[in-house]
């Protein structure tokens, strides 16, 4: 009879993976965009930065920031429930994917942004709700906050065509 794996071997590879998942798209880094991972549920974090102001005048972030944000939050939030689910049954090693051998990333069709008021100097959270997700065709919800969940700064809806199974 298998032994199970202790619980810290099994996270420290959904760690990985996901690690992996972030690490395949350069523009994450170069925002300095990080995910916390508390079990399937991710939060997307975006650290404060000058660079990201785009009126020093109030200063206010940079809609295109914003907007960049949201992407990046949907697109990474949709590929690890995919992720997440196959990790789970077993149909896709962990250690595969830390290794990098990571499925395709959904590519958006269509990207609404609410701008809802003003992002604040300071650090910003999103998460991603996956309404639908078919083989072909997914919708994900975005929504961004600072300091207050119920107050968000900028909303978005994101289309999605899922990547072809190989």
């Amino acid at each position: 009879m298998k032994r199970p794996e202790p619980v810290q071997v099994i996270k420290s590879r959904r760690d990985s993976a996901l690690a992996a998942l972030v690490g395949a798209v350069p523009y994450i880094q170069f925002l300095g965009i990080r995910f916390d991972r508390r079990g399937d549920e991710l939060t997307a974090v975006l650290p404060y930065a000058d660079m990201l102001i785009g009126n020093p005048g109030l200063p206010a972030l940079h809609g295109g920031v914003t907007a960049s944000f949201l992407e990046v939050t949907a697109l990474i939030g949709l590929a690890w429930s995919s992720l997440w689910d196959d990790l789970e049954s077993g149909r896709i090693d962990p250690a595969l994917v830390a290794a990098g051998q990571l499925p395709p990333l959904p590519k958006t069709i269509d990207f609404t942004v609410d701008y809802l008021r003003a992002g604040l100097p300071r650090d910003c959270y999103a998460r991603a709700r996956v309404n639908r997700s078919g083989r072909r065709f997914a919708s994900v919800q975005v929504e961004a906050w600072q300091d207050n969940r119920d107050r968000p700064f900028a909303l978005g809806s994101v289309h999605c065509l899922m990547p072809e199974e190989i």
